[in-house]
């Protein structure tokens, strides 16, 4: 076993780009699962048995292929998309690559947590919009929505904390960031400094997210 002594320049130096990386794959895949995730929860709501836009055939279907999705862990995940990812992309490495899959992970995840916080509306401010003349695109806007919209930040949350932890294992397959620093340096030339260092700042950003997420949270909730 050979240690590397890296001074703290050359750590400053491998760490500046790496958060730079991990912060660009969880920004954009973040975003990206928020813009099609919240509909995609949103009309497994209201497809449902019972619900406003009732639609069996298309809920069972959807939910089905979030459930499929879901269930395949992220790594496999990762590596069967590849071909997906360079004809979408251009490239499998790199963290543009890496919100593809980061994404696709993601968004049932996120529109089940989104179909989870609609449940808890309460049923009579449906009724009472209902009985008011409101049409079922404005009960959604309207009602659900701002009525969800705690529990909603929650999922938004959770959602960007998880996808913290799946940059760090797309990291290991070329997508960068620190994922790819903690291995390179901490595992595969034992620098152990390096990998400490990596897990500081990765708990700081989940810290750091639910932190954000809370204050927001307060905020929205009026009840």
């Amino acid at each position: 076993m050979i240690l590397l002594e890296l001074s703290l320049d050359d750590i400053v130096r491998a760490l500046v780009p790496a958060i730079y990386e991990t912060l660009i794959m969880v920004g954009i895949s973040s975003v990206a699962t928020v813009v099609l995730g919240l509909p995609l929860g949103v009309v497994l709501f209201v497809t449902q048995r019972g619900g406003i836009v009732a639609n069996p055939v298309l809920s069972i279907t959807l939910s089905t292929i979030a459930n499929i999705t879901r269930s395949i862990p992220y790594a496999i995940l990762m590596l069967s998309l590849i071909p997906f990812t360079r004809w979408l992309t251009g490239s499998s490495v790199g963290p543009i690559a890496a919100c593809v899959s980061l994404t696709i992970g993601a968004v049932p995840f996120f529109a089940r947590l989104v179909e989870s916080g609609l449940r808890d509306v309460q049923p009579g401010k449906v009724d009472a919009a209902h009985a008011m003349g409101s049409t079922r695109m404005q009960t959604v806007t309207k009602v659900l929505l701002p009525e969800a919209a705690p529990s909603l930040i929650a999922a938004v949350t959770t959602t960007v904390v998880t996808l913290v932890g799946y940059s760090a294992m797309a990291g290991l397959i070329g997508g960068g960031g620190l994922g790819r620093l903690a291995y390179n340096y901490g595992y595969q030339r034992f620098e152990p400094t390096v990998q400490l260092v990596t897990i500081a700042i990765l708990v700081g950003m989940v810290q750091l997210i639910q932190v954000l997420g809370d204050v927001v949270i307060r905020y929205v909730d009026h009840r």
